[in-house]
């Protein structure tokens, strides 16, 4: 399998970037993204996804 997408638009963690279609190694980046702006949002998509997840957890706990 190779490790880059020709395809979707991506956020590269590496360059802190966004690409579109062949570019850096999938795992140097976060994607893909439907459109550039979703892309640019990558990290706080992340973030948001990661405050989500502990809130689950920690309601998981009790």
């Amino acid at each position: 399998m190779a490790d880059v997408q020709d395809d979707g638009w991506w956020y590269c963690l590496k360059h802190s970037t966004v690409e579109h279609g062949a570019g850096c190694p999938n795992r140097e980046r976060l994607g893909p993204y439907p459109d550039e702006a979703t892309a640019a949002r990558a990290l706080t998509i992340a973030a948001e996804r990661n405050s989500e997840w502990e809130t689950e957890d920690e309601e998981d706990r009790w």
